[in-house]
C-alpha cells in the first residue's frame, strides 16, 4: 500500500518554531505580529500562499519580502533541528518491513525539505516526495495525483497521513482515504470534517490501523 505522509506537525514536531520564525520575520518586516492560533492555521499551505492569508494587505513584493524575512529566521532557528514526534521512526519503519510504499507530501518548499532530509536516518524510508514549490499547493490534490501517477498506484489504494484539514480535503478531492493525527496544527472538528478514516492521538496506532484497512480493502475486492 502506498501511504503518504504530511511533513511539519505529522512527522516533525515542528509548529512551535513555525509560529516563532513567522513572528518574529513579522516583527523584522515591520508588519502586525499574528497570532499562534492565526499561524496554526495555514501551517502546510505553500509559504507564499499562507503569507498572502495572514496579511491580504500586502502585494506580491510584499509577500516575498516577508517570505524572505521568515525563511532567514527559520534557517537561523533550524539549527536546533526539530525532533520526531513520539514513535514516528519505529512506526515508519515497521511499515516499511512490511511492504508498504511511503512517501512525503508537504508544503514545504524543495530546498527546506532536503535540508531536513540530510540530517535523518528515516529520510532512506520514502520512495518520492512533492514539495508545495515543485507542484500546487494543498488543498489541490496535484501532488497526490503526481505520486500516485509516479507510483503506479490509484488513489483509491492509497492513504494520506496528515495534520491538518488541508491534507485531509486533498485527499477527499481525489477519493483518497485519509487518516489524521490530532497532535499537530489542526483541531478534530476540522479534521472530521473531511471524513477520514479515523483521527489518531498517537502515530504508532498507524501501524494496525493500516492492517486493518488493508485487510478490510483485500475483503472487497
Amino acid at each position: 500500500m502506498l501511504i503518504i505522509f504530511d511533513w511539519d506537525g505529522t512527522i516533525l514536531d515542528s509548529s512551535d518554531k513555525i509560529v516563532f520564525c513567522m513572528q518574529q520575520g513579522a516583527r523584522d518586516f515591520g508588519v502586525p505580529v499574528c497570532s499562534a492560533d492565526e499561524i496554526r492555521n495555514i501551517i502546510g499551505l505553500e509559504l507564499s500562499l499562507a503569507i498572502a492569508m495572514l496579511y491580504p494587505e500586502l502585494d506580491k513584493a510584499g509577500v516575498e519580502a516577508m517570505r524572505g524575512c521568515y525563511v532567514a529566521c527559520f534557517i537561523e532557528a533550524d539549527k536546533q533541528p526539530c525532533q520526531l514526534f513520539p514513535g514516528v521512526e519505529e512506526t515508519l519503519f515497521a511499515l516499511k518491513a512490511a511492504g508498504h510504499d511511503l512517501c512525503v507530501a508537504t508544503g514545504k518548499s524543495r530546498r527546506g525539505l532536503d535540508r531536513v532530509f540530510a540530517g535523518l536516518e528515516i529520510s532512506a524510508l520514502f520512495s518520492a516526495s512533492r514539495c508545495a514549490d515543485e507542484t500546487a499547493s494543498k488543498p489541490d490534490p496535484l501532488m497526490l495525483h503526481q505520486l500516485c501517477t509516479e507510483r503506479a498506484i490509484s488513489p483509491c489504494d492509497a492513504i494520506m497521513v496528515g495534520d491538518t484539514e488541508y491534507d485531509l480535503e486533498m485527499a477527499s478531492r481525489i477519493a483518497m482515504p485519509s487518516v489524521g493525527v490530532s497532535y499537530g496544527a489542526h483541531r478534530l472538528e476540522r479534521l472530521l470534517r473531511w471524513e477520514p478514516l479515523s483521527v489518531l492521538d498517537e502515530f504508532a496506532m498507524l501501524l494496525p490501523l493500516v492492517g486493518v484497512h488493508q485487510q478490510a480493502e483485500s475483503g472487497i475486492k
